[in-house]
């Protein structure tokens, strides 16, 4: 299904943090700090399209100091955090950019996030995200979320540069 998407058409992937960039875990520990376990293969397709010239935005439901964390350490400048509106962060993210719906890939895992996976030009989730998430996408990766996910899609974003 990959081949027929329009991935030369793609200026922006967007994506949701939980669920997506990681496998949806949080770790709390008792003096209540945080953690998150972030794929180091995920982050290096990252690097790879931002340094191709592909925009990329986190738009997260939850703050988190882990996330902002590793947004700063892969270059990551767009990130939302605390938004459970994912279409109108996105549509803010496309408006100030100055593109269309058409051009950006949205990656979620989770119904909050089906209103972007609908209006992207792509549309993609995990295989592990919620039925609303997998059913409403144009694209269920074959790597997990966490696993490997992102950069099958940034793979596919590279790819389509060359």
């Amino acid at each position: 299904m990959s081949d027929s998407l329009n991935w030369s058409a793609i200026k922006i992937f967007a994506m949701d943090v939980d669920g997506v960039l990681t496998d949806g875990s949080v770790y709390i520990s008792s003096d209540g700090s945080e953690m998150k376990r972030f794929s180091i293969v995920d982050g290096l397709g990252l690097v790879m399209c931002r340094e191709a010239g592909i925009e990329l935005a986190w738009i997260s439901g939850r703050a988190s100091g882990a996330t902002s964390i590793r947004a700063k350490e892969l270059g990551i400048t767009r990130v939302v955090q605390g938004r459970k509106d994912k279409i109108t962060a996105l549509q803010e993210l496309a408006d100030e950019l100055g593109i269309g719906m058409e051009s950006i890939a949205y990656m979620g895992d989770d119904i909050i996030d089906v209103p972007a996976i609908e209006a992207a030009g792509i549309g993609i989730a995990p295989p592990d995200g919620q039925a609303s998430a997998t059913e409403s996408a144009n694209l269920v990766t074959q790597r997990t979320a966490g696993n490997g996910a992102i950069r099958e899609v940034c793979d596919h974003l590279l790819a389509a540069k060359k």
